[in-house]
């Protein structure tokens, strides 16, 4: 017998620790970001999490101007719950990881409590082959870095 229990699903778009060299489904631009938040509106998601990222070469970016286009374009196809995280990294300043949620409202946003420990070290030796210079290095730092 199904379950009648209400469920909320949250569809996390991207992540800030998959690199392009991983999947070739990753979306990177602006526009295959805010694509992938409308379809999975449209699977059921109740809630599309967000991090932008550079469009030249996928590299992660915390800034309003990389998720201004992404907000905007999903709002004007979806009603679905906008997070935009404040994730970033360790070494960013608190302000620069709450910068694109503080400026462009959000329903919700992430909010990073305690470790940020993702258990993922033999996922991040896998990649050997890399599509741009930056991810083996971003990599290797994820992996050497005290969360």
């Amino acid at each position: 017998m199904a379950s009648k229990r209400k469920v909320i699903i949250t569809c996390a778009i991207t992540g800030a620790i998959h690199t392009p060299s991983m999947s070739r489904y990753l979306p990177i631009t602006a526009q295959q970001i805010a694509d992938a938040a409308v379809e999975a509106a449209k699977a059921g998601a109740a809630i599309v999490h967000l991090h932008a990222r550079d469009p030249v070469d996928g590299h992660p970016v915390q800034t309003t101007a990389a998720f201004e286009p992404i907000v905007e374009s999903i709002k004007q196809r979806s009603d679905v719950v906008i997070n935009i995280t404040t994730g970033g990294s360790p070494r960013m300043l608190v302000e620069e990881r709450v910068r694109p949620a503080a400026e462009l409202k959000p329903e919700i946003a992430s909010l990073n409590m305690g470790t940020m420990n993702f258990g993922l070290f033999p996922m991040l030796e896998r990649p050997t082959e890399f599509k741009y210079a930056w991810e083996r290095e971003y990599l290797a730092r994820i992996l050497h870095e005290k969360w």
